[in-house]
């Protein structure tokens, strides 16, 4: 879980989103024309419209969900020319490797869909508030190993490699994307579980790039680098702003990392594929029900954060 993933990469944690996300969501500049009616749309497609089964399942409606709000997100691009410096990869391999305390961890193989950025995010916390986290301490486990419940591996070679070749022009790490779409409950992520994959991934991904650019010895970073994370299972939505202020992650003591988690925020509430009758009066049509149009904000000011 997330209690585990903050001692691995010796961060603290801040409830909610940046401040400056924040802002992005409210300012009205910000919006898409008629912002609410697209994004109910987007949910109306990928439940209903995007296929001919009565009531599609969750692996079908969750890719075409994201790829809708996506969509939406990219429209923006008219407004802010600098969002073409954008790239979507998928399926690349990330590694990184890092120690902390006596264990030797790595973060490796695939994972979420990552938006690369010519640019990189600017610092979200300031030079005081990374300094103030000095005095932060870190959750311990005593008696319990902190790694209990990792995989244990023989590591041949100590990789860390952002997956990308040299030159990529996209060369800066944006936002992840995990979409928990396994039909079967059990075959997916609990909410807690892919917070935590996604804080891991993030803090993998800013790792690599940070050792990349400054080599492998540890040290407090002079410009922290800022990966983002968004997971869903294609009605509920988990945020996440990580930032990397240090590689010097043995100790438990000095400067540390820093997550903002935003929890648990769905998008709508239910999506009724056919309508509920009683005594031959249809009592609820079918439609999508509890649609929470800041939710959708927050995924847009993500996309636009960095560049406006």
């Amino acid at each position: 879980g997330v209690r585990q993933a903050l001692w691995l990469t010796k961060a603290q944690l801040v409830p909610g989103l940046p401040a400056r996300v924040l802002r992005i969501a409210e300012e009205p500049a910000n919006l898409l024309d008629d912002q609410d009616e697209r994004a109910q749309r987007a949910v109306s497609r990928a439940r209903f419209w995007d296929t001919t089964e009565v009531a599609p399942k969750r692996e079908s409606y969750c890719p075409v969900l994201f790829e809708e709000l996506l969509h939406l997100c990219r429209i923006m691009t008219m407004k802010h020319p600098s969002l073409a410096k954008r790239m979507l990869t998928r399926d690349y391999r990330i590694a990184a490797t890092w120690e902390r305390e006596s264990f030797l961890l790595q973060v490796r193989g695939l994972n979420g869909i990552l938006l690369n950025s010519m640019a990189p995010i600017p610092p979200v916390a300031s030079k005081e508030e990374v300094a103030a986290t000095a005095e932060h301490a870190l959750e311990t486990f005593y008696p319990i190993l902190p790694t209990i419940d990792l995989q244990e591996v023989t590591v041949y070679k100590e990789l860390n490699d952002t997956g990308f070749r040299a030159g990529y022009p996209y060369c800066h790490p944006h936002t992840l994307y995990f979409l928990e779409s396994a039909n079967i409950r059990t075959n997916r992520f609990r909410p807690e579980q892919l917070r935590a994959k996604m804080m891991m991934f993030a803090f993998g991904n800013a790792l690599a790039k940070a050792k990349m650019l400054y080599g492998n010895d540890p040290k407090v970073l002079e410009q922290p680098i800022v990966v983002q994370s968004v997971g869903t299972d294609g009605e509920v939505f988990q945020f996440m702003v990580f930032q990397l202020n240090t590689t010097d992650l043995v100790s438990s003591d000095g400067i540390k990392n820093l997550v903002w988690i935003d929890s648990d925020q769905p998008l709508y509430e239910k999506a009724q594929c056919v309508p509920e009758i009683k005594k031959r009066v249809v009592t609820k049509p079918a439609g999508i029900y509890g649609f929470q149009p800041d939710t959708f904000k927050k995924f847009l000011a993500l996309y636009l954060h960095g560049t406006v």
